[in-house]
């Protein structure tokens, strides 16, 4: 059976600002209240998905969530009209009102973990919503998250969409970002590996940062996606390079098809699950960093493994990075000898995604890996896959409704509010998307 991969990449939202709401994510809080461009990050992230398209990569979009977000402000207290609640919460919270704003559904890696038919028991494609409800600002998505997905994938004959775990922290769920798939062609059963901080009987945890991911979580997701149990291996992260920053596993490494990359620090018992996987994997090919050759606080300033690992159809692979990694010397060095050696990687391909870098995510952040048999992907909303067609109507889209400024105090306005409102309308037009199935707190401003 053939299938090729996709990544459907998360679109910048109206509310892109730097209030830093993450806390073990270093990039986030490095740069809280700086002036942010939404209008660029959204344009930048959008030409990274053309650019990939036009390569050849199978590309999809994962449409903002409507921000900000009013319900969550009421059930924490906040009362009146809609103005009344946006102006209380900037007075007497407004770190509250950055959290309801937040734009951070852009990293769709977060999104979901998906389960490819291959390796699904009853031959669908699982996607189960991540809750992360490790933060306040993430935690709010996951009910619009089900939504999106349902209308992207909707034909149930090939795609089952499972809701979010229980919001309680045993079941801590972050997505894709700590999940990778090993294995040959991507339509053969692969090898499935689920990365988590912490599990509830364990010592072994960061002293300075939180583990967002739990074992508990992940053996869930599992099941729920119906994975074979022979197919799934878990193993725990390193506590230390959380506490440097390694906030998910995509950050400390990226796999593809064989190929592994990744930090000679990246996983507690690397040792040990390296010598699984290559008892599991045909031709299991890690590619590991040294901490001499990149240390750990380059790799998370420079979000080397938050990279895009792709197959071309000849088995080469390239690696999508952000402009970071080029303008550091060492990092660029180290990824050159890459290239030399003897491993698939055959070339590197930089964007420049600066704003979303200093949120606090990169290429991988931004995008949800999903193999699609042909069958699969004829089932997928078409409006959804990018081509000139979609690109062009984004541009115009950008154009129309973004603000190329915005910071926390702009958050109080009501116009920004509205505008929000109007352009996720216009946007479910563009993507043949139903206003009241995805965002039914618009329908009465369509």
């Amino acid at each position: 059976m053939s299938a090729r991969e996709f990544n459907f990449d998360g679109l910048v939202g109206l509310t892109h600002h730097y209030a830093g709401l993450s806390f073990g994510n270093e990039a986030s809080t490095r740069h809280r209240y700086q002036v942010s461009n939404p209008k660029l990050a959204a344009q930048q992230g959008l030409l990274k998905m053309k650019a990939l398209a036009d390569a050849g990569f199978g590309q999809g979009v994962i449409p903002p969530q409507m921000r900000p977000n009013l319900s969550a402000l009421r059930q924490i207290g906040f009362g009146g009209g809609d103005e009344q609640v946006l102006r209380q919460a900037f007075e007497q919270a407004p770190h509250l009102l950055s959290a309801a704003s937040s734009a951070s559904s852009m990293w769709v890696a977060n999104a979901a973990t998906v389960s490819p038919s291959a390796d699904s028991l009853d031959g669908r494609v699982h996607f189960t919503v991540a809750n992360l409800n490790n933060k306040f600002h993430r935690a709010s998505e996951a009910v619009t998250t089900g939504r999106l997905l349902r209308g992207i994938f909707a034909d149930a004959r090939y795609f089952a969409v499972h809701d979010a775990l229980p919001q309680v922290a045993l079941f801590g769920d972050e997505g894709a970002a700590n999940h990778n798939r090993l294995g040959g062609d991507y339509g053969e059963p692969g090898v499935q590996l689920f990365v988590y901080g912490r599990e509830e009987s364990g010592v072994l945890i960061p002293a300075r940062y939180p583990a967002r991911q739990t074992l508990e979580a992940s053996r869930a997701v599992a099941r729920l996606n119906q994975v074979d149990a022979d197919r799934v291996v878990f193993t725990q992260q390193n506590p230390a390079v959380i506490d440097q920053g390694v906030f998910h596993n995509d950050v400390i490494a990226v796999s593809n098809r064989q190929v592994l990359f990744c930090h000679e620090q990246a996983f507690l018992h690397q040792a040990e699950l390296f010598r699984q996987l290559a008892q599991r994997v045909p031709g299991f090919t890690p590619v590991v960093v040294s901490q001499q050759a990149v240390s750990v606080s380059d790799a998370v300033a420079t979000y080397l493994f938050n990279s895009q690992l792709l197959s071309r159809d000849d088995g080469s692979m390239m690696l999508v990075l952000p402009e970071e990694s080029r303008q550091h010397q060492g990092v660029w060095r180290y990824l050159n000898s890459v290239l030399a050696a003897d491993n698939p990687i055959s070339e590197l391909k930089v964007f420049d995604l600066r704003e979303s870098m200093a949120n606090g995510g990169g290429p991988a952040c931004l995008r949800l890996r999903v193999v699609l048999t042909p069958e699969e992907a004829r089932a997928v909303n078409p409006a959804t896959l990018m081509d000139d067609r979609l690109f062009n109507a984004l541009n115009a889209w950008i154009e129309r409704w973004y603000r190329d400024r915005l910071t926390q105090a702009d958050l109080v306005d009501p116009q920004l509010l509205q505008e929000n409102r109007e352009a996720l309308a216009a946007l479910c037009d563009i993507l043949n998307l139903r206003l009241d199935d995805c965002y039914p707190e618009c329908r009465e401003w369509a």
